[in-house]
Formats: C-alpha cells, structure tokens, sequence
C-alpha cells in the first residue's frame, strides 16, 4: 500500500527512538567493559617497576648471597638482586676508584668500611653496621691422599706436608688472606715452631697458593687442591669437611654491611640491607653456618636512613 507524505513522516517519528536506543545501549556496555577491562588490568599491575640493587660482597659469601638471600629478597620485595664477588679490599678499591658503582657493600673486616669512611677516600660510607662473625678454618677435600691425616695429626704438621696443595687468598687484597698469615704468626709462637708461616705459605705471594676468593672453593672441590683456608659460613654452605682451629688463636671474619654514597638505586638498597637483617635473612645466614647478631652501627649513625636507624633499635631487642 502506497502512504501518503503524512503517514510516512508520522512512521518515521514513532521509528526513530526506537533507532537511537540501541547505538546508545551499545555504547554504555561498550564504557563498563572498558572500565572494567580496566580495572583488572590495574589490580593486575605492579605498584612500581621492579629496581636492580647492586651489592658488592665479600666473596666468601657467594653461595649465601647467590642461592639464599638473593633469591629470597628478590621474592619478598619485588626488587632485582645484583651481587659482584671478590675480595673485600679488592671491592672497595674499585668503589673508591669509581671504577664500579654500588648501592651496597658488604666486607668481612671492619676496617675496610673505615677505610672507605675517611676524607682522601671519598667519604663512601658514612656508616656501617657489623651483624655476623665467621672463624677462618682449614678446608679440604675428602678424597685428597692427605684426608686422613687430618683426622690424625696436628692441622700445622699437615700443613707441612710434602706434595700438599693448598690455596688461601691475597692478604693484599682480602681479609681472609691476611688473617691467614695472622693464624700461621700466632701458631708458631705458641707451638715453637719458628718459620713456620714460612715453611707453610712460601711467602706472602706464592703464586701456587694464592687465588680469587670467588674461585678458591672450587677449585678444592675440583680435586685441584687438597685443602685450603676458608670461613666456617664457606665450609658449612658447601658441605666440605673442615678442620677447626683452637678458639683464642683463631681470627675470624667480621661480616659489616653499608649502604653506599651516592647509591643509584638507594631506596632498593635501604630494602635489601633491611632483609638482610631481618628475620628471614637472619635465618639464612645461620643456616649458611655465620653467627648473627644484633648489628653494631660504627661511624655517623645520622647518616644512616630512618629504616635503618630503627632496625638497630630494634636489634638491641632480639
């Protein structure tokens, strides 16, 4: 049937609301599955982008550091553990030299964080905390030919041994190493037994001896040396059987920590020495054979940030 003007325009009202609700419907649905899009999205992000923090350690602290602690912080908070390992005073030469750039530090002598506090060395550090000790002990490898000895004989006769291979570090250059030759020192005033840091290290250099902190536990599980001397936390991480040594000749390593100047990423730094100190890092670094205690601020404590100067308060109390 043919309509006539009137009755098409009088269609075309009644048809046009009906037309303009559904663009409208599609596009109110259209929003609340954006907005909703978008707030899944939004649950499911990070607060923040994830921050790598930088901690150059001592390297007896390699297994601890590598499949404890960093793992461990990396999981709590968020953040990216980045370790470098090497001796202490090697470490803290290349920070005062700026040829490595640091958020952390992590020495295994006190006096080495001094060093790094004073004015020709740029002020580095202002503070340091002291949380852990380790005695140095002899290390060796259970298949070596001299293995038995040990269990039978006294350490310093064995360390004189014919054919021994043993390896220690460069007191130059690690704490370790010049606590090596201060345990040879005291040991042959109380045994009387003169020349014996001599007749045992071939002098302070010896190339046949004297290796990276980082590859000297390897090298003895290799079967590359018969023994050598470690910290009890390297022993004990490792599984390796060690001789221990009379308490009052005994050194031991003092384990210090130290947010860096100038850190680039200061507030991850601040993150990680809390973890380190706190109950989880706490327990790792037991189970890694170190003795914890409650961490000791030595130099400005004022230059310390308030998270850490809490967690010493809060030390005193565990």
């Amino acid at each position: 049937m043919k309509l006539t003007l009137t009755q098409r325009l009088r269609r075309r009202r009644t048809t046009r609301p009906a037309q303009g609700r559904a663009p409208r419907a599609r596009a109110v649905a259209l929003g609340a599955a954006t907005a909703l899009l978008g707030a899944i999205l939004g649950a499911a992000a990070p607060a923040r982008a994830a921050t790598d923090v930088n901690v150059l350690y001592a390297g007896s602290l390699v297994n601890l550091m590598e499949q404890a602690i960093g793992p461990a912080f990396d999981q709590a908070s968020g953040d990216r553990f980045r370790g470098f390992a090497g001796g202490s005073k090697l470490l803290a030469n290349e920070i005062a030299a700026r040829l490595r750039r640091a958020d952390v530090f992590i020495s295994a002598a006190p006096s080495i964080n001094a060093r790094l506090m004073g004015r020709h060395e740029g002020r580095w550090i202002g503070a340091y905390l002291t949380f852990a000790r380790s005695p140095l002990v002899i290390g060796y490898n259970p298949q070596s030919r001299f293995a038995p000895l040990w269990r039978s004989r006294p350490w310093y006769q064995v360390l004189q041994q014919p054919g021994l291979r043993l390896g220690r570090t460069d007191p130059k250059l690690d704490p370790k190493g010049a606590l090596t030759v201060r345990l040879l020192r005291r040991a042959a005033v109380r045994y009387h037994l003169p020349g014996l840091a001599h007749r045992v290290l071939g002098g302070a250099e010896n190339p046949a001896q004297v290796l990276p902190e980082e590859t000297l536990l390897g090298r003895l599980q290799s079967g590359q040396l018969d023994a050598g001397f470690f910290y009890s936390t390297e022993t004990a991480a490792a599984g390796i059987p060690a001789v221990r040594l009379p308490p009052k000749l005994t050194p031991e390593a003092l384990y210090t920590v130290a947010l860096v100047r100038d850190a680039p990423h200061r507030r991850a730094g601040v993150a990680f020495i809390k973890f380190l100190l706190g109950p989880v890092g706490r327990k790792l670094m037991r189970a890694h054979g170190l003795r914890v205690f409650a961490p000791v601020a030595s130099g400005d404590e004022r230059t310390l940030p308030g998270p850490l100067r809490r967690l010493l308060h809060d030390g005193a109390h565990r």
